[in-house]
């Protein structure tokens, strides 16, 4: 049956492909080379493969070539909207900086202008002083003088009854003396009189220049309390505001700071204040709370030097990752991201966003080359994948002190800097201080 199903193919292949053969002749002899009807068959079966696969190669690379220009394309596209988008964005961060530096010399220009006001205060009250005691001086001596023209009004009464009981003729001829005295007395106490009174209308003018002066001192420093009292209005709110939006107790605060204060000059001193019960004056009671209000902005100042409201990054970055849970960028599993990450070139400046004590310089697994800095309030601040480090362990830095350089080390996918902020132990959104400072510096 197989046989006869096979010389039927045969003869089929016979009448369609029949055996030919290829003769090879040379000089000496001829040969030939038998194609049967199965080789040709094949070797067309073949050649037909291979068209069909190299046709199906050119097509597949054609579509390739023309989709890979596409994604080219869109990539290039996307590209361009993306670095519009980045240096809209970096437009954005050097105005806002831009503000905040306007901001903090508005704030410093605040803070002389208080000083010299408080100092032009200072010398108001004493000026206002010495205008009392010389007021009191005056007084003192219009009534000595007073008392003293009463006493010689006195005496030339008694002189001139005693001169009506004795008769002048009588008196002249007896005693000659007596009356060129008598007369020579009444001519002093006439001028002394004179003399006195005035002495007193000089005195009562005086009083009066006085009395208008210190009216016009008053008025000047009622002017000088309302533009101070303006300026702490100003001043000490954003602060108070500052603290608040970023969950921070300032009666605490402000405790813990004045506690702490030993900076020059000592907290400021109130003008005035009595230990026997006596009632202070109005304006002493506005200058205490002027004073008051002044220790309380200078210890605001003090507190926001030592909270991280600044940013670790100066030049310009991008926000790669914020504080929350995420998808793992290795594992890609949801896990806590417990700081912000800010992306820049390699080498980028890190600054130290308040002040504080360097705790730890050097490798941490995960974390790289790590910098960690204690700083007031129970907070310490994390600047992770660092590429180099700048400080060391035990260092004391300020806020915008050059600690680190940005870089790729620890468990990273690219440079950035990962910055955490740590309250009492716990991890916080680093972004809740950066934007509550955001209107103030």
């Amino acid at each position: 049956m197989r046989r006869r199903l096979a010389i039927k193919l045969h003869s089929l292949l016979e009448r369609h492909f029949p055996e030919r053969r290829v003769f090879l002749k040379s000089d000496k002899d001829t040969r030939f080379i038998r194609l049967s009807s199965e080789t040709q068959v094949a070797a067309i079966l073949g050649m037909a493969i291979m068209v069909g696969w190299t046709s199906v190669a050119t097509a597949i690379l054609l579509m390739d070539s023309i989709g890979s220009g596409n994604f080219r394309d869109q990539a290039k596209r996307d590209q361009a909207v993306y670095q519009e988008r980045l240096n809209i964005l970096s437009a954005e961060r050097d105005a806002r900086a831009q503000e905040a530096l306007a901001a903090h010399k508005r704030f410093n220009a605040a803070l002389a202008r208080i000083s010299a006001m408080q100092a032009e205060l200072l010398e108001s009250e004493n000026r206002r002083r010495e205008l009392e005691t010389g007021i009191e001086v005056i007084q003192t001596t219009l009534r000595t003088t007073m008392k003293q023209r009463e006493q010689a009004r006195a005496e030339l009464a008694a002189l001139r009854q005693k001169a009506d009981e004795t008769s002048g003729t009588v008196f002249a001829s007896t005693a000659p003396v007596q009356m060129e005295f008598l007369s020579d007395a009444l001519a002093r106490t006439a001028q002394q009189r004179d003399q006195i009174a005035s002495d007193a209308q000089s005195a009562l003018d005086q009083r009066d220049e006085l009395e208008l002066e210190i009216q016009l001192m008053q008025e000047r420093n009622d002017e000088i309390f309302r533009q101070l009292e303006e300026a702490m209005a100003i001043s000490v709110e954003p602060l108070d505001k500052m603290f608040r939006q970023a969950g921070m107790p300032t009666d605490r605060i402000l405790d813990e700071v004045r506690r702490g204060y030993s900076g020059m000059g000592g907290p400021l001193t109130p003008i005035s204040f009595s230990t026997r019960g006596e009632a202070l004056s109005p304006d002493e009671i506005r200058a205490n709370r002027l004073l008051e209000q002044m220790d309380q902005l200078n210890l605001y100042r003090i507190a926001a030097e030592k909270a991280p409201f600044a940013t670790p990054i100066h030049s310009a970055f991008r926000f790669t990752s914020g504080f929350g849970y995420r998808r793992d960028p290795k594992t890609g599993g949801r896990r806590m991201h417990k700081g912000t990450d800010f992306a820049a070139p390699t080498g980028t400046d890190i600054f130290a966003t308040a002040d504080g004590v360097v705790t730890h310089a050097g490798w941490q697994s995960g974390f790289g080359k790590l910098v960690k800095i204690r700083h007031a309030f129970g907070i310490e601040t994390y600047y992770a994948h660092n590429s180099k480090i700048r400080v060391k362990v035990g260092q004391r830095v300020s806020r915008g002190d050059h600690i680190a350089d940005m870089g790729n080390t620890g468990r990273s996918t690219g440079t950035h800097l990962h910055y955490e902020v740590h309250v009492n132990g716990k991890p916080v959104n680093p972004m809740t201080y950066i934007k509550a400072a955001k209107n103030v510096f």
